[in-house]
């Protein structure tokens, strides 16, 4: 998400980054809280930049292209329709940019999306593509609208001193091997004792029994965990969230041709106008049972 240039921090260092950095270009970065106050919807674009909008009224139509297994950005609700963050995302740009009557979304196996924008299927890719520097040579993208954080989430009858994450030193931390997540405890949290596991399921199971103190993993899947029966509310979020482009990449954009680098100045404009609106954090509030931040 965020470019991190920083190899390792003590818990000192990234506790003080907790209390006075949002979302700068150092690492890790936690997305900050307003006096005390539960992380709010981050917003990603500056409000003082004034990005240009180009008129789009020559545009016959404007295809999204999309998947209905990334839930719960997109997926087929209970009524057999397209639905999810993204769809409703699609939406809310169409009507900033003025041009809903114009706007389409389709669904498709996300193998085929790249093809698809290729040859001309469609105009943009809304599915959570993860933007490479392979990908750069041959696709435009819009800025990330959502960036997904890591988290960390602890057994309520853990006795920690504290409600940061300074209160996990000396404590077992739980973290799927071979991850970007372990790669980021490591880098970030060196003073962090790191417990691996084969696989997430372990992990939360252990997390769950109290095996272990706490667990280092993916803010949105460990929000859904946390909101189910399968974790019978056994634990909480602890700090953070914290983001990183140097291990968990740019966040969620919009893809679309190169020729097509227009739209991506329309995006932006209607994005960072959705941002300070309030309307990215509306949506948000529809999907995520927990909030990401």
């Amino acid at each position: 998400m965020i470019r991190a240039g920083v190899s390792s921090l003590g818990l000192k260092g990234a506790s003080a980054m907790v209390a006075a950095v949002c979302l700068g270009l150092a690492a890790p970065q936690a997305v900050c809280a307003a006096d005390g106050a539960a992380p709010d919807f981050p917003v990603l674009f500056d409000a003082r930049e004034r990005l240009p909008r180009p008129d789009l009224s020559v545009l016959l139509r404007l295809r999204f292209l999309t998947t209905t297994d990334f839930p719960p950005f997109n997926f087929i609700d209970q009524t057999g329709h397209l639905a999810g963050f993204h769809v409703d995302l699609v939406r809310e740009i169409c009507v900033e940019l003025g041009i809903e009557a114009k706007c389409q979304i389709q669904a498709m196996p996300f193998a085929d999306l790249q093809a698809a924008l290729t040859n001309k299927q469609g105009d943009a890719v809304i599915a959570g593509t993860a933007v490479t520097g392979e990908l750069r040579r041959s696709f435009a993208f819009s800025r990330p609208f959502v960036m997904l954080p890591a988290r960390f989430v602890r057994n309520r009858s853990a006795r920690l001193e504290g409600e940061t994450i300074g209160a996990l030193r000396e404590k077992s931390v739980g973290v799927v091997t071979a991850t970007a997540h372990e790669a980021m405890l490591k880098a970030f949290f060196p003073d962090l004792r790191g417990v691996p596991f084969d696989n997430r399921s372990a992990m939360l199971d252990a997390l769950k029994k109290g095996d272990i103190d706490a667990a280092f993993a993916d803010g949105l899947q460990l929000s859904f965990w946390l909101a189910s029966d399968a974790s019978a509310q056994c634990c909480a979020f602890l700090d953070g969230p914290f983001v990183s482009e140097r291990f968990l990449g740019e966040g969620l954009t919009i893809m679309m041709r190169q020729e097509d680098r227009f739209l991506a100045e329309a995006f932006d404009s209607a994005l960072a106008a959705l941002s300070r609106k309030g309307r990215l954090k509306e949506i948000s509030l529809r999907y995520f049972p927990l909030g990401l931040y």
